[in-house]
Parts: C-alpha cells; structure tokens; sequence
C-alpha cells in the first residue's frame, strides 16, 4: 500500500504562510505590496490554500471542445463554400450568422453531415416562417443549435426586431421547434465587449436568460431537457477569465434548479473585442491566443477564434487560416483536448471561481428586486453599470497602467495604417430612432489610433 506523497510533511495553515511572508517582507507592508486589487472587485492575494477554497457546485465538463469556424453568410452558395473549406483545413463545427430570410438551407448545407458536425446558426432577425424551413431541411438527430436573441438584438441596436410583444409572441411560439438540439441563447458578449465586469458581465448573462426561462415557464413552453447556449467574449486576464467560464456553469446550475431543468448549458467562446488593436496588429495573435486557452481551460463547449486583422481588413482566407491553426495547434499539438477538466482543484481558479459566482449572484438578485433584467435595459440602469465598469478601465488605459503593447507602450511611430484600412474600425451603428441607449463594443485604444491616424492623414497632407 502506497503512502500519501506529503503525509510525512505537516500542513501549515494559511496563516503560517502569511506570518512568514510578513517576515520576509521586512516591515514593508503586506497589504499595499502583495495585493492586487482589481476593476471586478476581486483581491488577488499573493498565496491560496485549501481553507479558501468553499465546496462548490460539482458539474460535469464539456466532453471536448470543437474549434468553429464563423462565417457571415451573404448568398447560401458563398456560405456553403466556405463552410466546406473550412472543414476540410480543420474546423470542427460551424457558426452561421444568418441576415437575411433569402438563404436556402439547402443549399447552405450541402455537402454537410449535419448529423456529426455542430452547426449554430444565428439569426440576425426573426421570423417563425423561416425558423420551419431550417427545421424541414434538418436530418433525425442533427447537432443545429438555433440561436434566437430577441433581447440581445434590443440590446445591440436599441430596438426590437418588432415591438416587444410581437417579439415575445414569436419567442413564446418556438415549441415548434424541437428538431434543434437547442433554440433560445444569450450573447453576454456584448456586456464583455462594451466593458462590463465579470461579476457584471455573469449577472447580466444570467438575468437576460431569467427573463426568457420566466417568458416560456408561463405558457408550458420549457421542457426538463431544455439547454440554453451562452455566447461569451474571453478577455485577457488569463485566471479570471477561466474562472468566470467555470462561474457560468455555477450561476447556470442554481438558476436552472430553480426551474426544474437540467444544470447543463452550451458555451460557445471566443475572444473580446475591447482589447484588439489597429497599430502593431500581429499581437493580437498573442491576445486571441491566451483567451482562447483561457476558454479552453474554462471548459466552453465550442470556440471561435477571431482573425488578427479583423478590425480593418475584410474576410481574408489568410486571417481565416491562422486564426483557425492557433486553435488546431492548441488541439493538436499542445494536447488542450487531453484532460477533461485541468483547472480542477487549482486553489487560485477555484477561489476565483467562488468568488466571481457569488459577486455575480449578489448584482442578479439586486436586477429580479428592481423589475428584472428587461425593465432596468428599458430604465437606462443595465447600461449606466456598463458604462460606470467601462469608464473606470477606460482611465487605467489613458493614464497607461492599463497595458496594450505596441499601442500604449512601445508603439512603433513608423507603423503607418491609414492606407491599410477596408473597414472603418470604429464603426458604430445606430438606427435613427431608438427605445433604449444601445450597448455599443468599445475598443480601449480607439481614442490613441483616431488620433495616430488624424497625424498621418496631416503628414499626408503636407507633402
């Protein structure tokens, strides 16, 4: 019989640990120079122990992560095209982003098994008519995952595809739409990318769906099997954003007991926005890399690599390619596929985890005692929060604590853009007349590279 590795060692308390420190520090002090106090309200201590680690809720991890491929489909046959191509070089499922009721899913979907390749597809407008003729092309025991987000779309552009009611209407009216592995999602992206915190980005994820599970609970409209998808943006702090991955499927699993569901949601990830970069743009592959180890380790179901150039280049096969090979070396090469569950058991992760669950918890309750989630977008108040988290990030960037390398620190002055740009990188879109403030993504360099590019436009001018 073996003995336990570390059994002839004795244990030493958390306290120990401190009281040595505190020695070693030589009068300076513990607090000011060994805790990191961060924007999502979470002190970083320098040591954790088992003591801080609270028994948490035990959910089983995604069997194994499918690297997705987005395509934004203009025309069925261009769609079609580049879905199969990304399959053949490595992608694993597909992400549709559907614009237009004029798509053929026929013909989007030749050539695809959609019983053995996930397929998500998201609908930039609604409609039930549409809705059954994706369910009539569909195979028994297909993997399409429908994502429809009436209040995401609220969100994004201040309006309803509708109104609210006929909105509502057609959400209530989904029951017909059983041959998805599942239909209603949420897309807490846009919190991340507009610059909510973690514990604010999880509670409005959470509140969003509550107003959904209390919308089809009322009509009989939800079955036990019932699994939601969370569309979530991965930021740069690498722990953290593992944990708050994990916090979901924690916050998920209590809500979804309080309904009688299955504790199990579907997580598509990929990486923010806020911190990508116009100038000395090859370190986003650095950024997009962390994030989606951090997703990976996190446990998301399915992710989505953005390209390095996607800011101001249009769809390019090479941005496409390397985007998709960082996740297939990870995969592959790096072995993220291996273990089921790496971040188990990890004290700092588990703390994290705890603490970003019950900051999160605390901000939901506070959204169900004012109306829930809908009445406070509809009062301003959801966006106010965004905008207070965002502002605060905002500061730390301006003043250059807050690091973006090659943009805030180290920037290149010979790197020139101007002439480089198929996309306007600071676009927003707002329609003429809106019922709330929209949530706009706001990237963190925006104001340094609007003023890099006035400079160059100058000295372009002058000579």
């Amino acid at each position: 019989m073996k003995e336990p590795l570390f059994k002839e060692f004795p244990e030493v308390s958390t306290e120990q640990w401190k009281q040595q420190i505190e020695r070693d520090l030589k009068g300076a002090d513990y607090e000011e120079n060994l805790i990191f106090r961060s924007l999502d309200g979470i002190d970083v201590q320098p040591l954790y122990t088992s003591q801080e680690v609270k028994a948490n809720i035990e959910l089983p991890p995604p069997k194994q992560w499918k690297i997705s491929e987005r395509i934004v489909v203009e025309s069925a046959s261009q769609g079609n095209q580049s879905a199969n191509q990304a399959l053949e070089k490595g992608a694993e499922s597909l992400w549709f982003i559907l614009s237009s009721e004029n798509i053929d899913p026929n013909a989007l979907f030749e050539g695809i098994d959609l019983q053995k390749i996930p397929v998500y597809i998201k609908l930039k407008f609604l409609s039930e008519d549409y809705v059954q003729t994706l369910r009539a092309v569909l195979p028994n025991k297909s993997s399409v995952y429908l994502q429809v987000d009436p209040i995401a779309h609220l969100v994004e552009t201040g309006n309803w595809f509708f109104d609210q009611k006929k909105d509502i209407q057609v959400l209530k009216s989904l029951k017909y739409a059983s041959g998805f592995t599942s239909v209603i999602s949420v897309d807490s992206a846009i919190y991340q990318n507009a610059g909510a915190n973690i514990p604010q980005q999880l509670a409005f994820a959470l509140a969003h769906l509550n107003e959904y599970l209390n919308l089809l609970s009322q009509k009989g409209h939800i079955s036990e099997k019932f699994e939601p998808q969370f569309i979530m943006a991965v930021g740069s702090n690498y722990f953290f954003e593992i944990a708050k991955i994990r916090a979901l499927r924690q916050l998920y699993a209590s809500l979804a007991a309080e309904y009688g569901l299955s504790e199990t949601c579907f997580i598509l990830a990929q990486p923010t926005k806020r911190d990508k970069t116009l100038y000395d743009y090859n370190v986003n592959l650095l950024r997009t890399t962390t994030q989606c180890m951090s997703a990976v380790l996190g446990g998301a179901n399915a992710v989505n690599n953005l390209p390095y150039d996607e800011l101001f280049h249009k769809n390019s096969d090479l941005g496409n390619r390397i985007a998709r090979n960082q996740l297939l070396v990870m995969k592959h090469e790096a072995y993220f596929d291996k273990i089921a569950n790496p971040a188990d058991g990890v004290y700092y992760i588990e703390s994290l985890t705890s603490q970003f669950a019950s900051a999160a918890f605390e901000i939901f309750q506070k959204i169900e005692k004012e109306g829930g989630y809908l009445n406070m977008l509809l009062e301003g108040k959801i966006q106010k929060m965004i905008n207070q988290s965002a502002e605060k990030e905002q500061a730390l960037f301006d003043k250059g604590e807050l690091i973006l390398i090659g943009t805030n620190k180290f920037a290149n002055p010979q790197d020139q853009m101007k002439n480089d740009l198929e996309l306007d990188p600071f676009k927003k879109i707002t329609a003429e007349e809106t019922i709330i403030e929209p949530v706009f993504p706001v990237r963190l360099s925006e104001k340094v590279e609007k003023e890099r590019l006035q400079k160059e436009q100058e000295a372009q001018t002058e000579s």
